[in-house]
C-alpha cells in the first residue's frame, strides 16, 4: 500500500501528535495539523489530503461538524470523525455530513488501523 496524506484536525496537541505517530507507523504522512475549523479548511485547500481525521470539538466558533460540512461542500475528501462525546444530538448532526467513519477516544490502535485501512481500500 502506498502511503497517503492525512490531515489531522484536533485541538489537543498531545492527541494530534499521537495520531500523527500512528499514521506514520502505518506508512502514511501528515498533510497538516489544525486546531480550528478555519485552519482545517486552509490545510485541506493547500494540501488536498487523501483523508481528514476530524475531532468534533475544536477551538474557535465553529466545531468539527461545521468544518466537515464546509470540506464536503468544496472537496471530495473522506472524513473520519474522532470524538469522546457520544451525545445523540451531536452524533445525529455529525451523520448529516456523511462521514466515512467514527473513532471514539481513547482510540484503540486496532480500531484506528481498521478505519484508515477501510477508507484507503475503497479509494483503490
Amino acid at each position: 500500500m502506498t502511503g497517503r496524506q492525512v490531515a489531522i484536525v484536533e485541538d489537543n496537541a498531545i492527541i494530534a501528535l499521537d495520531i500523527g505517530k500512528r499514521l506514520e507507523k502505518l506508512g502514511h504522512s501528515v498533510a497538516g495539523v489544525a486546531a480550528t475549523a478555519a485552519d482545517a479548511l486552509r490545510i485541506v485547500e493547500e494540501t488536498e489530503p487523501d483523508l481528514v481525521l476530524m475531532d468534533i470539538r475544536l477551538k474557535g466558533e465553529e466545531d468539527g461538524i461545521a468544518a466537515a460540512e464546509a470540506i464536503r461542500s468544496r472537496f471530495n475528501t473522506p472524513i473520519i470523525f474522532i470524538t469522546a462525546h457520544s451525545d445523540q444530538s451531536v452524533v445525529e448532526r455529525a451523520q448529516g455530513t456523511n462521514p466515512s467513519g467514527y473513532l471514539v477516544k481513547p482510540i484503540r490502535m486496532e480500531d484506528f488501523t481498521t478505519a484508515i485501512g477501510d477508507i484507503f481500500a475503497r479509494k483503490e
